[in-house]
């Protein structure tokens, strides 16, 4: 049987240590900022030894294409889980923390704005284009979002087919930067307006009716779902292991909630599919 190792990177706060955790519970033996000078030793043991079958690695920036280029020509199922956020929530984080950044740590860098443009400017600069490839935005996630979205895109990482994430999300505070598709849903008919539905959300049922009977609604999911039934069919031919698509309005409460719903059921007995509701707090399922 094939090993399987993670290599986990991406930008320093975006989530490295809840992602380790969650990896942890699932069985794998997970590793923190390895010395790059072990690797020849360390994929020696892997190949030898049968204990170590679930093997996750903690690297830096810095350090990733060393461990990427030792194991991408192993006959290994490798995958690169990178986490990423936007600079002022790294800010905040490293503020609230009171961290050290691990470019600061090494000199590399004199204060937490300079370390964050390097970081982001070298991570721009490499191909990360892995073909098992994960990108997760932390920046509106807390802990246990994200070690929720992991476990549900690790837990069946023997399964073949492409895995589908729908999510829905409100302009306002932002997009979404692992999406692979942004639906934009604003030109919909909006409940906000509507007095006894502006404080619920796409998940009640008359919500839901008021937005997806309409007939704008009705026309626009089926030309939406003719689209996504060959992009879908394409991918999963190509043997991608997973795409996120995600449906924003302008709160991210009403219409998005609402669509993202209605394609999760269109698609779920087809495809391993997952659905999230970023703003109005509700984990993926």
């Amino acid at each position: 049987m094939k090993k399987n190792i993670v290599l986990i990177t991406g930008m320093s706060g975006a989530g490295t240590s809840s992602s380790v955790n969650a990896l942890e519970d699932m069985g794998y033996y997970c590793i923190d900022n390895l010395p790059k000078e072990l690797l020849p030793e360390f994929k020696k043991v892997i190949l030898e030894s049968d204990i170590y079958s679930k093997i996750a690695l903690s690297v830096s920036a810095i350090h990733y294409l060393w461990f990427y280029n030792a194991f991408k020509d192993m006959n290994v199922n490798l995958r690169v889980l990178i986490l990423d956020a936007q600079d002022d929530e790294l800010l905040l984080r490293y503020r609230f923390t009171r961290r050290l950044h691990p470019l600061i740590a090494f000199h590399m860098a004199d204060t937490l704005e300079e370390a964050i443009n390097k970081e982001r400017s070298y991570f721009q600069q490499v191909n990360l284009e892995a073909e098992h490839l994960i990108r997760i935005d932390t920046t509106n996630m807390s802990s246990s979002e994200l070690a929720n979205r992991i476990r549900n895109r690790f837990k069946m990482e023997l399964e073949t087919g492409l895995a589908i994430t729908f999510q829905s999300f409100g302009f306002k505070k932002g997009v979404p930067m692992d999406a692979d598709m942004i639906i934009d849903v604003r030109f919909l008919k909006n409940p906000f307006y509507v007095d006894e539905l502006k404080h619920k959300t796409g998940n009640d049922f008359d919500v839901y009716q008021y937005v997806m009977k309409d007939n704008l609604t009705i026309e626009f999911c089926q030309q939406l779902k003719a689209m996504l039934d060959l992009v879908f069919k394409e991918y999963n031919q190509q043997n991608r292991s997973q795409i996120i698509i995600a449906i924003g309005c302008t709160g991210g409460q009403h219409r998005s909630v609402s669509v993202c719903n209605w394609l999760y059921d269109a698609y779920k007995q087809s495809y391993r599919c997952f659905k999230s509701h970023r703003d109005i707090g509700v984990n993926e399922v």
